[in-house]
């Protein structure tokens, strides 16, 4: 039987330290971006770095919009606005109870031009919405009952449900937050600069300044590291010890093979050449080849297999077999024999 438990330990160790790399590098990467302290310098900073290579720089300002969005919940002004709306309800299942689910009815997102202001200059940023670190403010979460009609409800009963009602969530991200954006920094032909998700390299819209980002990947990689190394520990232990049982199993297995094999050579042996044993010779048989179970060599076998009629193993080793043990002939019935 294959140990899904050490597989899994060992794939899971896999998947961790592949991600452990992965934030080491992403580290290693803000490292060595150019860190922008004034949005003016970008300018020149694009006007004298080589052509070749794309410029990949860390900014930091406050988020602004000439044409921000105004939420119809919370009336907060925002540059990128998700309205999610979820069915709450209550669902019989097969143990006769009633639990708590949900289901997404709506999903909505909404996003306008927008850029970082620092004071000395605006650079625009481009698909925000699919960078790392971006985190968008709950604004308002509402929860509207149901108010179904009886008519209603009662359809819904019968299929098994019960209507809670709907929760609907506002996240945005509101103008004047403070942020902190990695990608490369290109200028178009009107001169207009802007941020934007590069070929290679990192991207990163967050809260948290450029020294942040690379202490919390850091720190990441290394519990991945850790993580990885007690997942493959655990796993090879788990299939050592399955390697181990079925290194034993198969042992055991030929030992008994070769022991009925030479109980049934000898017999036939005996029977060949008609010998006929009295009382003393019995009992020195008997001594040289106790009457022993052959699964578990402990007690004496005391079960006879039908249909083939076969005694060899005890009534507590009989009870875990399918087969016989020497002809594996399936056994449909197991009885017990008693010498006195």
């Amino acid at each position: 039987m294959i140990p899904w438990g050490g597989v899994g330990c060992c794939l899971s160790a896999a998947a961790l330290y592949l991600l452990g790399r992965s934030s080491g590098r992403d580290a290693d990467a803000l490292k060595s971006v150019s860190r922008v302290n004034q949005l003016k310098d970008l300018a020149n900073l694009l006007d004298t770095a080589c052509k070749v290579f794309p410029l990949v720089v860390s900014i930091s300002g406050r988020v602004g919009s000439d044409t921000p969005i105004s939420c119809e919940h919370s009336g907060l002004r925002g540059v990128i606005v998700e309205e999610t709306a979820e069915q709450h309800f209550l669902k019989h299942n097969d143990a006769g109870s009633w639990i708590q689910d949900s289901a997404l009815m709506l999903s909505m997102s909404r996003e306008v031009p927008w850029y970082l202001d620092d004071g000395t200059g605006r650079v625009y940023v481009v698909g925000a919405r699919g960078a790392s670190g971006l985190v968008l403010t709950v604004a308002s979460e509402v929860f509207e009952e149901s108010g179904r009609s009886l008519v209603r409800g009662t359809l819904d009963y019968l299929q098994g449900l019960k209507m809670l009602g709907v929760k609907r969530v506002e996240r945005v991200l509101p103008t004047g937050t403070s942020l902190t954006v990695v990608g490369e920094a290109v200028k178009d032909d009107v001169g207009k600069i802007r941020i934007q998700r590069p070929h290679k390299g990192p991207f990163y819209v967050s809260p948290k300044n450029i020294e942040q980002l690379i202490s919390n990947l850091g720190k990441w990689a290394r519990w991945y590291q850790y993580a990885s190394l007690g997942f493959t520990v655990f796993g090879v232990c788990l299939l050592a010890k399955r390697a181990i049982q079925y290194i034993l199993e198969r042992r055991r297995r030929s030992d008994l093979r070769k022991r009925v094999l030479s109980a049934a050579a000898q017999q036939n042996v005996e029977g060949s050449n008609g010998t006929v044993e009295n009382g003393a010779e019995t009992k020195k048989r008997d001594n040289q080849m106790p009457d022993l179970c052959v699964i578990c060599l402990v007690q004496e076998y005391n079960a006879v297999f039908v249909p083939c009629g076969h005694m060899c193993c005890c009534t507590t080793c009989s009870s875990q077999l399918t087969s016989c043990p020497l002809c594996r002939r399936r056994i449909e019935q197991v009885v017990r024999t008693f010498r006195h």
